[in-house]
């Protein structure tokens, strides 16, 4: 094996290139079965990119020789692509790339086949991913090539690194957690031990005797398979001894862009050769990170974004910058410009949205719109690259468009054919008017309308008697009387919050602190002190719009909470985080709707971005 140097956006960690010693050099790959035909794999690049366009070059196990031509793999490891070539040939020999997904017990043929062409002497192929983060696998790639004989290279399989990297010895581990239970067999007592802080695990078994062995299995699909995850360490207890533990592997890989992987100790008896696991676990190296690790497995890094929800991605990552910027973890800071550069375009309806995305994030659903221009806002409070104020600034002036005050005196339409004036989108109007105001230098508009955005909604009759905001108005502008939703009465607070900050008027700041009380001290949006969505009790379900609502109320009140320095909401927001980690949480962290628990609880990436909201403002 080889160290290779990372280097480049993603992770700059010494990479050991595992080669695989099972497959010899100049085997023929024939008779040995072949995978389904080869899919595109798309991470930060898609398979069949240009060589030339490779961050950098190396070679990790040794040339081939086939009769006289040079077959070599090249890997580019800041791509986590690899290519093959051909040199010192004639016309018609041909090179290729074989890519297998499990260990190379099958494999993609004939990946980018080349021929060398007229009089050159070589050629080569296209460069192939390694990892595929969307389908949650990590692959190995050989070089193979035709001159009169079919002969390949070894296999290659990047180690996982993180902080550290796998086989790293389990004597430099920062800590000894045992989050699950042992498992026994035949009296023996396999262990999972877990270093939290750098998200290392390895396994132990006590009470063996010779020939037991203890391994790990390591799963990117929360232990659904673990094909390239399968006896990592696995290690044999020696004669004379009754314990022995494996080398510790990492959790995450960064460098293929997946996040939040799953592990369990096995381990084989020998007398009886029969098996035993303990139960799969991801790493905790903190409640916030824990979260983010999980939410970053649904994340599609090639289309930069999370499928399907086109507001609910907008929100999502406005959850992992505020993440980001209040723990001072950068491993997702290329999230950002991710999401922003392959979605700024224009997409056909179904592709990201039921509507068309006509380019600047921008759809008939106002309120959609608006959500990617808030995320821009805190995109360029982290980053500070002024790209992303102009694109909120574009967004908020097409917002603008429907602001009316020849209906009900003001407001903003939910849609295009201006059927209904809303909380959440005027909420989230004043919010980014007023974020605006606050960033755009020398500002002369924003501001204005700020204000008069606060002032309209404050008397709209959209706030009903006991300070809770309901979803719209009537067609003769009355409050309809609607569900109280957390996110309208948050985007309320957040929005007021702001306006303030920009302005100093205290009675803004005394408004939003009014709505706060009311909303924590309502049983329509708290139960036992735990925010609680009118769809979150007894056997309702929520849609995939209502799972994000809470978080949005969080990061909303938390940003209050900053203004006003209040412990009552101090300790709401603490009560939010801890009873969302000791009651809705599972051993691979996810966290569902269902802030207090109970079933049925719905999971996926909508509730486990509102939950992080929840772990953020706790920190």
């Amino acid at each position: 094996m080889r160290r290779l140097l990372v280097s480049g956006p993603l992770l700059a960690v010494a990479l050991v290139m595992t080669v695989s010693a099972g497959v010899p050099a100049q085997a023929d790959p024939g008779p040995r079965p072949a995978a389904a035909e080869a899919a595109v794999v798309c991470s930060l690049s898609c398979d069949r990119l240009d060589p030339s366009l490779a961050q950098r070059e190396s070679f990790p196990v040794p040339d081939e020789d086939i009769n006289g031509r040079r077959l070599r793999l090249h890997v580019s490891d800041p791509d986590s692509m690899a290519w093959a070539s051909v040199d010192d040939g004639l016309s018609g020999d041909s090179v290729w790339l074989d890519r297998s997904w499990d260990a190379g017990v099958t494999w993609e043929p004939l990946l980018g086949r080349a021929s060398i062409p007229g009089t050159w002497t070589g050629t080569r192929t296209l460069m192939y991913n390694l990892t595929d983060p969307r389908h949650h696998k990590r692959g190995w790639l050989r070089a193979c090539g035709d001159a009169g004989t079919v002969g390949c290279t070894n296999w290659v399989h990047p180690t996982v690194c993180d902080t550290l990297c796998d086989g790293t010895d389990a004597g430099r581990a920062a800590g000894d957690d045992q989050p699950v239970p042992s498992a026994t067999l035949y009296g023996r007592v396999i262990r999972l031990h877990v270093d939290q802080r750098n998200s290392m695990a390895w396994g132990s078994v006590e009470s063996g005797g010779p020939g037991d062995e203890i391994w790990l299995d390591r799963s990117w699909d929360e232990g659904a398979t673990w094909p390239d995850g399968s006896s990592l360490g696995r290690t044999a207890v020696p004669g004379g001894a009754t314990t022995t533990r494996t080398a510790m592997f990492a959790t995450r890989d960064p460098r293929g862009l997946l996040y939040g992987g799953a592990v369990r100790a096995c381990g084989r008896e020998a007398t009886h050769q029969e098996g035993g696991c303990t139960a799969w676990v991801r790493p905790v190296p903190s409640r916030p990170r824990a979260a983010a690790d999980a939410l970053m497995a649904s994340y599609d890094p090639d289309q930069g974004w999370w499928h399907s929800s086109w507001w609910n991605s907008a929100a999502t990552l406005t959850a992992l910058i505020d993440f980001a910027r209040r723990t001072g973890t950068h491993d997702y800071d290329w999230v950002v410009a991710r999401t922003f550069d392959r979605n700024k375009g224009v997409f056909a309806a179904g592709e990201r949205s039921s509507d068309p995305v006509e380019g600047h994030f921008i759809s008939r659903s106002i309120d959609d719109t608006a959500w990617w221009g808030m995320a821009w806002v805190t995109a360029y409070d982290y980053t500070h690259d002024p790209r992303y104020l102009t694109e909120a600034t574009t967004i908020a002036e097409y917002l603008r468009q429907y602001w009316d005050t020849g209906t009900c005196g003001g407001g903003m339409w939910w849609d295009r054919e201006r059927t209904y004036k809303n909380s959440v989108t005027t909420g989230l109007y004043l919010s980014l008017t007023a974020s605006l105001h606050r960033r755009v230098a020398d500002d002369t508009v924003w501001g204005g309308r700020a204000a008069e955005a606060g002032k309209w909604f404050l008397s709209s009759g959209l706030i009903d008697s006991s300070g809770l905001v309901n979803d719209g108005l009537t067609g003769d502008c009355r409050n309809n009387g609607q569900t109280v939703w957390s996110y309208n009465q948050g985007l309320a607070i957040g929005g007021l919050t702001e306006l303030w900050r920009g302005t100093g008027d205290a009675t803004v700041l005394d408004a939003a602190r009014r709505l706060a009380d009311s909303a924590l001290a309502s049983t329509r949006l708290t139960v036992g002190g735990v925010l609680t969505e009118s769809c979150d009790v007894g056997q309702r379900a929520c849609d995939d719009n209502q799972k994000q609502f809470k978080g949005v109320f969080m990061r909303n009140l938390d940003s209050l909470r900053q203004a006003a320095d209040s412990a009552a909401y101090r300790q709401f927001v603490r009560k939010q985080a801890d009873s969302v980690w000791a009651a809705d949480r599972d051993g691979l962290n996810r966290l569902g709707q269902r802030w207090a628990g109970g079933d049925p609880n719905q999971t996926d990436w909508r509730t486990q971005s509102s939950a992080l909201a929840a772990l953020t403002a706790a920190e």
